[in-house]
Parts: C-alpha cells; sequence; structure tokens
C-alpha cells in the first residue's frame, strides 16, 4: 500500500528557514521589549556642601531645609565656622561646592589663588553689630560706655575673625566720640578672643562674660540675651559675598543654590533671622 504522510516530514531546508524565522521573531519580541521598557532614569542624587560663617548657622539651616524641599534629590550639608578657618580649609582642599564669607577679605584671598572665579561673587546680606548681656545683667551694663568701666568682662572674637576686626572699628569709632582713652580702657577688658562669633554668644549665655559684640543676627538667634544697640555713626556694617568654588563637581547646582539665596524666599528667610538687604 502506498501509505502517504498528510504532512511530510520536513526538509533540511525547511527546518533551517523555520529556525531563522523563529530567531528573527525573537529579537524583534526583545528590540521591542526594549522599546517599551522606561526610558526615563531615576533622578540623580547629590550632595551640595557649603562653607559658610558662623553667624549664618540659623539662616543657613532653615534655607537648606528649603532647598531641599525644592529639589528632593540633593543633600544640603554645611560646614560653619570663622570665615578666615573656612577660607584655609578650602585653600587646603577641602571639597566644597559654595563658600559664603562674612567679610571680602577671605574671598578676595580665595579669587586671588584661583580657587573662585573673579567674576562669580556677589554680595547677599549685610549685618551689623550690637551688644550682648546676660539675662541678669550682674555688671549693669546700661549704655555703650559701660563698657569701659574698669572690671568689665568683655568677650569679643579673635581680630582675625571678621567679626573681632569690626567690632574694633566701631570701638575706635567710639574713642573719637567719647574720648578718655576709651579704645585702650575697653580692650583692656577684653577677657577672651574667641574664633566664631557663636562662641562669643556661647560665653555671654554661660555666664562667663558680662558683655560680648556679635552680630544682630546672632541677637536674633538668642532672643534670652539682652542687648544695647550700637547706633549707625558708631556701627559697621559687614557686607557678605557667596559665591561657587571653581572646582565644584557640582557647578550648576552650586549656582542654583546661589540663587536660591539671592532670590526673594531667600532674602525674606534672610531678614527674619535679622540679616540686612543687599545695599
Amino acid at each position: 500500500m502506498d501509505v502517504r504522510y498528510k504532512n511530510p516530514i520536513p526538509t533540511l531546508k525547511k527546518i533551517k528557514m523555520k529556525h531563522n524565522l523563529h530567531l528573527l521573531i525573537l529579537f524583534v519580541l526583545f528590540i521591542t521589549g526594549c522599546k517599551t521598557a522606561p526610558t526615563t532614569p531615576m533622578p540623580d542624587s547629590h550632595t551640595l556642601t557649603i562653607f559658610a560663617a558662623a553667624s549664618l548657622t540659623d539662616a543657613f539651616t532653615e534655607i537648606g531645609e528649603s532647598f531641599e524641599a525644592a529639589n528632593p534629590s540633593v543633600t544640603v550639608t554645611f560646614n560653619f565656622g570663622g570665615s578666615q578657618t573656612l577660607r584655609t580649609q578650602i585653600e587646603e582642599g577641602a571639597p566644597v561646592d559654595v563658600f559664603a564669607s562674612a567679610n571680602a577679605k577671605e574671598m578676595d584671598t580665595l579669587v586671588t589663588g584661583s580657587f573662585i572665579a573673579s567674576n562669580t561673587p556677589q554680595i547677599f546680606l549685610t549685618n551689623q553689630l550690637v551688644v550682648i548681656l546676660p539675662t541678669n545683667n550682674p555688671a549693669g551694663i546700661e549704655k555703650l560706655e559701660d563698657l569701659a568701666k574698669p572690671g568689665i568682662k568683655l568677650v569679643l572674637a579673635a581680630e582675625e575673625v571678621p567679626v573681632g576686626r569690626y567690632s574694633r572699628e566701631s570701638f575706635a569709632l567710639m574713642d573719637t566720640a567719647f574720648g578718655n582713652d576709651f579704645l585702650s580702657t575697653v580692650l583692656a577688658n577684653v577677657v577672651s578672643n574667641e574664633d566664631n562669633v557663636k562662641q562669643v554668644v556661647a560665653k555671654v549665655q554661660l555666664g562667663e562674660a558680662d558683655a560680648g559684640i556679635v552680630y544682630t543676627s546672632d541677637s536674633v538667634a538668642a532672643p534670652g540675651l539682652k542687648s544695647i544697640e550700637i547706633p549707625a555713626e558708631l556701627n559697621v556694617i559687614a557686607k557678605y559675598p557667596i559665591a561657587p568654588l571653581v572646582n565644584s563637581e557640582n557647578t550648576e547646582l552650586a549656582q542654583v543654590f546661589v540663587d536660591y539665596i539671592l532670590s526673594a524666599e531667600g532674602q525674606a528667610i534672610l531678614e527674619k533671622w535679622g540679616f540686612g538687604p543687599i545695599q
């Protein structure tokens, strides 16, 4: 009997053709699957490192939280200290994205050393001096002239610290106004020279000093202390510059942070903490 298969056994050539067809189908499915996969990568996380004058501690901490809320992939870290100390750390190679100084001197030094581009520093706030006293005011200080009384324990920031230099400039103005060798007498009452303005505040809070000279913003941040205002003609206006670092690994983000500081929102936070507007 002549038996014939309804489905004859495929030849080797047909098998190869079917095999190739299967491979082609798999390849198309693979390519199609790749195209339908999500193409938007998750945002990269960034850590932004800010070196800032100690007087900016409270305001910048709040600004950092606000900036992180607006930029969820960014973590802002701060190093607060005397501007001169921060400048030295930058010169020694500390990785920094943005530097905010309490004076122009430290910023200018970094520009000269090519750590900061000459066209980038911008003044972002002003500040001025105030006398702070312990809550119970044991020395009975009522006016600026009382700072020169014998036995007064006065704490200042060191002369190389911006606020320390401003304090001495203000005393020189008082010397002209008050006479009686005010400058030499008041400086003789200095019992401690601190590394930054926050340490001056701490000494007064702990009762280790009868008075200290700090920024208005530091007085706002320590409402438990008494204060004596220094009139404009005897005061010194501090202008704070800010700039991104040349070697920042987050150059664009660093500039975004600087822009935020200069924005209406950033300026409002600074004003809240007792800083003055840009002049």
